[in-house]
């Protein structure tokens, strides 16, 4: 889309970052007992810490047999009360819920939040609130979602607690890069990463390096995106975890759908939808069927991409993923433009833009814009198709202004970063030999070379946007020139190309004929509009096929149309009106009046006098001679003739 690619990034945090579900289970990983405590812990675990424990491990494997955990670990804990394990097992139901019955995982929250008041652990109010704004995000509600995080990450920092610190920064500066702030959300994954290494949680790491690889895909930066997802599926498949393989497929397909490489990306999203339906992961199927979608319909085949839209929404249905339903509708919307079903096409299309406008998701809602422009122009509803193309331009222009933008900001932060640390070394190492120092001097260089590539990069970005905005004036140009109902050129257009005609000090004499259609008037009282806008939209394609360069044609407005024949003197125009005027006449009127009535014309005819008429002068006295048509009966051609020599006009006879 953007399309079939779409934005650069992959949907909600559902498949974004390894899916809200699984971020949810880091949240209960991470509410392990803290380190004071680990020993004791440790020596004495309760069946329900088990069942926990077990629960969380199933999270990635078997999302049913970890509800099962969770279950019986409440059973357990009713008889033996523990706040902590009570709210580690309501967050962990939470978990399972919250991809498939909202109320569910709220209840499961307020649960948890009751017993809060109880626990020993303070900061696992942390996770509580993470999981609250993990639901507000999967719905669609990007700002209530920030608050959350923003509360979760202050309580986690007060209370000293480095995995819940991590998992409140990782879901704020993922929402952070939704949101565009991509300098500051690689900077909290970053910060993330380095706190999940730093309290051995290597699959936390990884994970967390996939969400930064995302945000280089919102970037643009889908090669490096690529090779991070290569990576985390190549350990994720040495450590058996099947849904972060259906995950990391399904946006390293996202990625080859951005980069046009469909065969890459059929592969890698069939690769998703087999593990996601073999461990029963009904959001990732929907995805993975979303993107084969995709693929389908940039391969020429929309029919296809229709069936397998099909399955998607069924299983989309038992979610409460607003993101993905939009995803699945801009899928049908283009599927349908294929076909020429137009009026599906736009219902669709316009359902995409209500969500994606809500979330903020520019990639996707740009592609959506663009591809409504291109099916009201094709059913001749131009005001929307104009109104449509300039959402898209401005839509284009902010995201990819904003890509600049963090872009630098990114690389400043990677920079300013990175010199912070040479500079600390460099003070520690400063006895050191001059080895060292030379290899601080390659790493300058190594960063020096990075913002070249990037000033690079931003060359031809901007030419991609002058490119872009080149085209995008073009088209409205066009629509701005054309004639809403009949599609030739309007009033304006027509106006635009006679005036310079005449002014041209060098131009021989023109004629200008005015054609109006007798009693149109009488049609719509008749037959009704629509019938009359039939008889406009016929009578203009019919006098437009006889008209040939270098003469030129357009609509005046209401049942008038106007021809310009440079170079025709009087006689000229007369022959030429009369062919025009017998064309109009031999137009089929069967399909709108029973009693085959015929459809004539009055036309008047006027010649310039060089160097002296304008635009209005020549019309005024072409409509002369249109009233003189009219007066003879209609069904006629009648000629106005010149000004006298003496005013500076050449005299023809009529």
């Amino acid at each position: 889309m953007t399309h079939p690619s779409t934005s650069p990034g992959a949907g909600l945090k559902s498949l974004a970052r390894m899916s809200g579900a699984m971020a949810l289970s880091w949240v209960l990983l991470a509410c392990l007992p803290p380190p004071a405590r680990a020993a004791d812990a440790a020596a004495v675990k309760s069946p329900a810490q088990v069942l926990i424990e077990h629960g969380l491990l199933a999270v990635r494997t078997d999302p049913e047999a970890s509800k099962r955990d969770a279950d019986s670990a409440l059973e357990l804990l009713r008889r033996t009360p523990d706040p902590d394990l009570e709210v580690r097992a309501h967050m962990l139901l939470c978990d399972y819920q919250s991809e498939r019955d909202s109320a569910a995982a709220q209840r499961e929250i307020a649960a948890a939040t009751a017993l809060l008041p109880h626990v020993r652990r303070q900061a696992l109010r942390a996770g509580v609130l993470d999981c609250q704004g993990a639901i507000f995000e999967t719905g669609g509600d990007n700002a209530k979602a920030m608050v959350q995080y923003q509360e979760a990450v202050s309580i986690a920092a007060r209370e000293h607690d480095d995995e819940m610190l991590a998992q409140s920064l990782f879901s704020r500066g993922y929402l952070l890069g939704v949101q565009g702030d991509y300098a500051t959300g690689l900077s909290e994954l970053r910060h993330a990463d380095a706190l999940f290494e730093r309290i051995k949680k290597p699959l936390h790491a990884q994970t967390t390096l996939n969400s930064i690889a995302i945000l280089y895909n919102r970037m643009g930066d889908y090669v490096q995106a690529r090779r991070i997802y290569a990576r985390a599926l190549k350990a994720q498949r040495e450590a058996g975890l099947q849904r972060e393989q259906a995950v990391t497929l399904h946006n390293l397909g996202r990625v080859d759908e951005n980069l046009h490489d469909w065969d890459a990306a059929r592969q890698a999203f069939t690769g998703s939808l087999e593990i996601s339906r073999r461990i029963n992961y009904t959001r990732g199927e929907a995805y993975a069927l979303r993107g084969l979608a995709a693929v389908e319909n940039a391969t020429g085949n929309p029919v296809g991409a229709l069936e397998t839209l099909k399955s998607a929404q069924v299983l989309q249905q038992q979610t409460p993923d607003a993101r993905l339903r939009a995803q699945i509708q801009l899928a049908r919307g283009i599927a349908f433009h294929k076909l020429l079903r137009l009026p599906e096409s736009t219902a669709a299309l316009e359902d995409a833009v209500e969500v994606l406008r809500q979330a903020d998701a520019l990639g996707e809602l740009n592609a959506t814009y663009s591809e409504l422009a291109a099916v009201y122009a094709e059913t001749g509803n131009w005001p929307s198709a104009y109104k449509r193309q300039t959402d898209a331009k401005q839509t284009s222009d902010k995201l990819l202004k904003n890509q600049l933008d963090q872009r630098f900001a990114a690389l400043k932060v990677e920079f300013d970063t990175a010199a912070q640390e040479k500079e600390n070394a460099a003070l520690k190492r400063q006895n050191e030999a001059d080895q060292k120092t030379l290899a601080q001097a390659r790493s300058v260089r190594h960063l020096q070379a990075a913002v070249i590539l990037l000033a690079v990069l931003l060359v031809l970005l901007l030419a991609m946007l002058a490119v872009f905005q080149h085209r995008s004036t073009l088209q409205m140009h066009m629509l701005a020139m054309t004639d809403e109902l009949t599609g030739v050129p309007n009033r304006r257009a027509v106006l635009g190309r006679l005036d310079p005609l005449l002014r041209r000090s060098d131009s021989s004499a023109c004629a200008t004929l005015i054609i109006d259609i007798d009693h149109f008037k009488a049609i719509n009282d008749q037959h009704g509009h629509p019938a009359g806008d039939e008889v406009l939209k016929v009578v203009a394609a019919t006098v437009r096929s006889a008209v040939r360069e270098s003469a030129f044609f357009g609509r005046l407005g209401g049942e008038e149309f106007l021809i310009v024949l440079p170079g025709a003197d009087l006689q000229e125009g007369r022959r030429v009106a009369e062919v025009f005027r017998e064309r109009i006449e031999s137009i089929d009127t069967s399909r709108w009046f029973a009693d085959r009535r015929r459809i004539t014309a009055s036309i008047g005819v006027a010649v310039s006098v060089p160097g002296k008429d304008t635009p209005s002068t020549m019309l005024q006295r072409a409509d002369l001679a249109l009233y003189a048509a009219k007066r003879s009966g209609r069904n006629c051609v009648q000629t106005e003739p010149t000004p006298e020599p003496d005013l500076g006009a050449a005299v023809l006879d009529a």
